[in-house]
């Protein structure tokens, strides 16, 4: 019997493969499978969990784990995709002579690798981690894990802010004291510490108890992990980008029906601002002509170094070469771009990204594994 082809997925920053009712890959290993199988691709998919806010060698190594014990070094190929910092552990993984840890595992699995996809990965970096090192940014990180993991999560806020006062506020919430953000924060904590020993609530504990990749995602953290990690040869690497245009804010009478969308679109508008601030010391590097215009065809709109996804500047998340360019938010293209739906798009940011996007987002990955691209 032949020996199958394995496909991993592998989360990013807040990362993990479910916490409650929410799903990080939501769809993506359905999507991905039916379009592999119309390839004639037959691949077993894994989902893997990782440590959300982890260093990056962590990260790394407990990917090289989770390879090992889904039999990766039995399998005929291997193919990684990580969506945002998970495209950073693939690329550390798979380094040529990387010791992540004694033995020589790494090796056996760079030789198996033919594909590595990174989706919307900060390989530059994103202004956003250099927020996240003050005060105010570790209030924001532990507010946003519990948005991202928990519905509880977004009624307390909601029940603080009542939507509002939040987006009256928002944009103040940078270098205050004791602060809305402080408060809505505390309000989350304390209704999800209610239900301590559930997952969300172990979910951020690792989250408080492990920060490192935070400083490994600033524009000076990555270029030093861009100096230091290299790609193997006879790997395709391949990625897919996102961006949306600048949030503009229109305020209709129906909206004031829909309090939960305007506190979470206020939030995204004050994380898109922080992204579109591109370190004046470490630019991005400018792509071939040919990239930036196929980038701007798609996103519907010029891309510039303030373009961003909401989280990631769009020019840094490009690595290899360009598989499939998303009009699309951070979450919108690893299937979180509902809101209508349970544990769905918890930052709105208005791309209108759609079932149709998220298939095309899925069948350019399964073109790349397939060989086709």
């Amino acid at each position: 019997m032949a020996r199958e082809q394995l496909v991993f997925l592998v989360p990013g920053f807040f990362g993990f493969t479910s916490v409650g009712a929410v799903s990080y890959f939501r769809d993506v290993e359905r999507a991905l499978g039916s379009a592999l199988e119309q390839r004639g691709v037959q691949a077993r998919i894994v989902r893997c969990a990782t440590q959300p806010t982890a260093s990056i060698p962590r990260r790394a190594e407990r990917l090289r784990r989770q390879v090992l014990a889904y039999g990766g070094l039995r399998a005929r190929e291997l193919h990684f995709i990580g969506h945002s910092t998970g495209g950073l552990d693939v690329r550390m993984l798979l380094t040529p002579g990387v010791r992540i840890t004694k033995g020589d595992s790494e090796e056996q699995i760079g030789r198996r690798t033919r594909t590595a996809v990174s989706v919307t990965t900060p390989h530059h970096g994103t202004p956003l981690a250099n927020h996240f090192l003050t005060v105010q940014g570790h209030t924001l990180l532990l507010l946003l894990s519990a948005l991202a993991t928990s519905g509880t999560g977004r009624g307390a806020m909601l029940a603080v802010s009542r939507a509002v006062a939040l987006t009256a506020r928002l944009d103040d919430w940078t270098g205050m004291q004791d602060s809305l953000l402080d408060r809505v924060a505390e309000r989350v904590v304390r209704a999800l510490r209610t239900k301590g020993g559930d997952s969300v609530w172990k979910y951020l504990e690792d989250v408080k108890r492990d920060q490192g990749a935070v400083l490994q995602l600033t524009p000076e953290g990555s270029d030093l992990f861009d100096a230091a990690v290299a790609d193997r040869p006879g790997v395709d690497n391949g990625c897919v980008v996102a961006g949306v245009p600048p949030p503009r804010e229109r305020f209709a009478p129906r909206a004031v029906l829909e309090p939960e969308r305007i506190a979470l679109r206020a939030l995204f508008r004050l994380l898109h601002g922080l992204a579109s601030r591109p370190h004046p010391h470490y630019p991005y590097p400018a792509p071939a002509a040919n990239v930036r215009r196929r980038m701007s065809r798609a996103l519907g709109f010029e891309v510039t170094p303030g373009t961003n996804d909401g989280i990631v500047p769009t020019l840094g998340q490009l690595h290899g070469r360009l598989l499939h360019a998303a009009r699309a938010d951070h979450l919108d293209v690893v299937g979180h771009y509902t809101l209508s739906e349970r544990a769905g798009d918890w930052l709105p940011s208005g791309a209108g990204f759609t079932p149709e996007g998220f298939h095309a987002t899925w069948n350019a990955v399964a073109d790349a594994i397939a060989g086709r691209g």
